[in-house]
This record gives structure tokens, C-alpha cells and sequence, in this order.
């Protein structure tokens, strides 16, 4: 699986994009992107496009109904222009596989968080615990200097689900947070196809506190059970490392489509990369 994984890493060129945040500030993230392109028509295209494809999936699924999407089916989050976007296009050029990566800076607190809106926080038993729980996580990303993200929005076409796809952008999340200088961070995984479980073996692992694990629960609004996981860029699971160096170098060189030139994005040439909203 290393191999393949390393196999298709090499043969991305053109395949793999990312979108970056409607407002984001390259001095305060350091990213180091060497290929960003200004056009925010083509990256609100795409984004529509990643939000077709979830709508899709996740209607197909039974995790939304059809008066959650937009009348062209979407599904839209209030994440998703505050977010970088990885995707993968296939050879179609159609956004075949997305995840979404939102980097909330140095500081959050913790009404800024998904988290804070989950159905644990109506469990009587278990919402302090959850407060406790994220508090230490955010007080140890302080402490180390890492900034705080979430992760989301993970969908795979089902012609795709045979490849790769979907555990690269999973490890590409662990790239992007080391690129945008180190990250602790939480996602919402959805136990539903294995979701949760593909995520542990990368390296999630439960919030916990006072070394008692926050437990799954089901969530009304996607109808399926969820699991609470937190993760550290710095530490996957080792057996992946070496994969998420290859991304790490691979997402310096692709293209990185931003909503408008600035001077913390600057935008330079695509090389041999052809990109088109039709």
C-alpha cells in the first residue's frame, strides 16, 4: 500500500489542487506555496464543484436530506470560504475526491470551534467533559506555539473509492499543517464506511480527559454516528511519514487557487498545468 501510495503521489501532476481560504494571510501562515493563481471565478467553480460532489454523496448516503442542499445540490457549510480546500480532479477534469482544512490560528476560542455545536453539548453527563476536553487540547497547542484546525468535508466519488484518493487527502491534511507551520487539530468522523477507523490508523486518536475517552455519538442532523478525534501534524502514525513528506513536496509545487492577489499571495505562473471552469 506504501508503494501505491507513493506511486501515485508521483503521478499527480495536474490532478491535484488546492483552494485557499477567501481571506488568508501569508505572513501569518508562512505557507510556502509556490504556484498561487488569483482567479477567483475558477476557484468559486471549483468550490461550487466540491460542494456538488459532497451533495451528492452524502445525499446518496442518507447524511443529508434534500431541504439541506442548495436547489442546484449543494452541500454548503459555513466552513468552506474560511477553509483551504484539497481536491482531486479526475480525468474528466471533475472534482472526483475533496476535504476541507480550516486553519483557526495561534488562538481560538472555543465558541469558534464545530465542536462546540455537537449533540454531546446537550448531554448533561458529558458537556463539561467536552469543554474540559477541548480546553486542555487548545491550552496544548498554545503551550507548543501550534496553531488550532479543523478538518471536514471528506467525500470520494464512488468511481474513485477503488484508488487512492481519499486516504491521500486524508495524509495531505497532515501536510498542509505542517506546511502552515505545525497544527493540533480535531475533525468530526462519521463511523459510516469506516470513516472514523481509516482516520485512527493514520494517527486520530479519541479526546480525551483525565484520560477517559469523549465517547461516539449519533448526530440527527447527518443521521450517523460520529466520533470526536483529535490530531497532531507532527505525530502520524509512523508508518506514514514518509508519505506525508512526499505530499508536503508535491503541495509546494501545485497549483493553489486563491480569491485575489495580495501582497501575502502572490500570485505566479502555472507551469504546465492547464486549468478551465467549462
Amino acid at each position: 500500500m506504501l508503494k501505491l501510495l507513493e506511486r501515485t503521489i508521483a503521478s499527480l501532476h495536474g490532478r491535484l489542487l488546492v483552494l485557499a481560504p477567501a481571506q488568508v494571510h501569508h505572513a501569518d501562515t508562512g505557507a510556502p506555496f509556490r504556484n498561487v493563481v488569483a482567479d477567483s471565478g475558477l476557484r468559486a467553480y471549483l468550490l461550487h464543484e466540491v460542494q456538488r460532489l459532497r451533495g451528492a454523496i452524502y445525499f446518496e448516503d442518507g447524511a443529508v436530506q434534500e431541504h439541506q442542499l442548495s436547489a442546484d445540490g449543494r452541500h454548503h457549510t459555513e466552513e468552506d470560504e474560511r477553509s483551504w480546500h484539497l481536491l482531486f480532479l479526475d480525468a474528466a477534469g471533475r472534482v472526483s475526491a475533496c476535504v476541507w482544512y480550516r486553519d483557526l490560528g495561534l488562538a481560538p476560542s472555543l465558541d469558534e470551534l464545530r465542536v462546540g455545536s455537537t449533540p454531546l453539548t446537550e448531554v448533561d453527563e458529558w458537556r463539561g467533559k467536552l469543554t474540559s476536553a477541548v480546553e486542555g487540547e487548545l491550552a496544548k497547542a498554545r503551550h507548543h506555539g501550534l496553531t488550532f484546525a479543523e478538518i471536514g468535508g471528506w467525500a470520494v466519488a464512488a468511481e474513485s473509492r477503488c484508488t487512492c484518493q481519499g486516504l491521500l487527502l486524508a495524509l495531505g491534511a497532515y501536510s498542509l499543517g505542517r506546511l502552515l507551520g505545525g497544527a493540533l487539530g480535531m475533525t468530526t468522523a462519521t463511523v459510516r464506511h469506516a470513516s472514523s477507523s481509516i482516520l485512527r490508523r493514520l494517527g486520530g486518536s479519541s479526546l480525551e480527559v483525565n484520560g477517559e475517552a469523549i465517547p461516539s455519538y449519533y448526530d440527527p442532523k447527518y443521521r450517523c454516528v460520529m466520533e470526536l478525534l483529535r490530531f497532531d501534524s507532527r505525530q502520524p502514525n509512523a508508518r506514514y511519514s514518509r508519505v506525508i513528506e512526499h505530499l508536503c513536496e508535491k503541495l509546494l509545487e501545485v497549483p493553489v487557487l486563491a480569491a485575489h492577489a495580495c501582497q501575502d499571495l502572490v500570485a505566479e505562473p502555472v507551469a504546465g498545468v492547464e486549468l478551465s471552469a467549462a
